[in-house]
This record gives C-alpha cells, structure tokens and sequence, in this order.
C-alpha cells in the first residue's frame, strides 16, 4: 500500500444517476496516477452507505470512507461518510458530523480543495440534479486547477450543466474519456511544486462560512 503524499487531489461531485459514472471513470483510470481521488456523494444522512465497496469492485486501488484526519495517500479513492462535511487541512481530512445543510458537500469540498491544492486541485462534476458543485469548480479553477463535468452522458444534466454555466469547466466528456486529460494535466505541471495553501482550522471555517 502507497502512502505517498498525491501530486493533485481530484474532488469527484455527483448525485442521481452518477453511479454509473463513477464506476467507468475508475475502470478506465489506471492504479498508479500518483493522485488521490475524493467522491462526494449526495446520499441520505441516515443511510449507511455501501458506495465504497461497491467501488472498490472497479479499481485495483485502495477504497476507503475517510475518518478525521485521516491522511490523503495517492493511489487512494476515499468516499465521503453519510451525514457530513469533508474538508482538507494539510493533506488530512476534516470530517464535520452532521453536515452544515443539504446538498452543499461539494462546493464545501471542492472550494477546500482549491484552497488547499491551488493548481494541483482538479474537480469533476457528474450526473446530478440542482447545481452543487458549480461554485466549487469555479474555485478551482480561479486557482489555476482543471475541472472537468460530464457530457451528455449524464443521466441527470442538471449538475453538469449548471457548471458548465457558470464558467467555472476547462473540459466536457465522458467518464472513460477523462483519465486520458488527467494525465496531460499531470504531464504539464509535473515540474511544478505543490504548494498547500489551507493548513490550518481557521480556513475551513471560513471555506464553510462561504458557502
């Protein structure tokens, strides 16, 4: 098992319909991108959700529901635990239960990350209804990341569509075709240095005062 700190983290957003989604993205990603991935699903807070075992049957990598501070490893993919906010701090999860509202979890995350990762931030917006995730993309990429939302393949449009209104999308496509921009994105920026910008308390408490 990696325990490598990841080159960019890739935020992952989607609602009803982004199963299927997700599962295409991880069987066309390969095991060892040197990146870490963050699904963030909407679900029911009460539900116990079994979204990462059913991942875990699409990649060789490591799928895991990430408790506080649990530490961001490359090769991973971790999913977001029902009824709670998840945010960065120093390449460690911040893990707010209950969550702060109803279907904020992804700009929460992705504006974390953006904050966090600056141009080693990447968000993807799949299939969903309403428009979370929208102001989190344009985060990213006001921090020079690359964002990513689903093309007419979504089953549910309203998410990606919604992102892609507001500007905040660098490119459109579908699931399987997005690993291959991945690894452009890390072959542009491979010699330049990460530099976390979020390390402390403080500013996941204002991300979320944001929001």
């Amino acid at each position: 098992m990696g325990t490598l700190r990841p080159n960019f983290i890739v935020g992952i957003g989607g609602s009803a319909g982004a199963l299927n989604a997700y599962k295409a993205l991880l069987d066309a990603l390969p095991s060892k991108t040197g990146m870490a991935f963050v699904i963030i699903s909407h679900m029911n807070p009460a539900a116990s959700s079994q979204l990462a075992q059913i991942l875990s049957r699409h990649t060789k990598m490591q799928v895991m529901v990430p408790s506080e501070a649990t530490p961001i490893w490359a090769n991973h993919v971790f999913v977001i635990p029902p009824n709670a906010d998840l945010l960065i701090e120093d390449y460690t999860f911040k893990v707010v239960s209950p969550r702060s509202k109803q279907n904020v979890q992804i700009d929460l995350f992705l504006t974390s990350l953006a904050a966090a990762m600056r141009t080693h931030a990447i968000g993807i917006i799949f299939s969903g209804l309403g428009g979370d995730g929208a102001e989190g993309c344009k985060q990213i990429k006001a921090k020079g990341g690359t964002t990513f939302a689903q093309d007419m393949s979504a089953e549910v449009g309203d998410m990606p569509l919604s992102a892609q209104a507001s500007g905040g999308i660098d490119f459109v496509l579908a699931p399987d075709k997005i690993p291959d921009e991945l690894r452009k994105v890390a072959d542009s920026l491979k010699k330049r240095r990460v530099i976390p910008a979020a390390t402390h308390s403080k500013v996941s408490r204002d991300i979320k005062d944001t929001i």
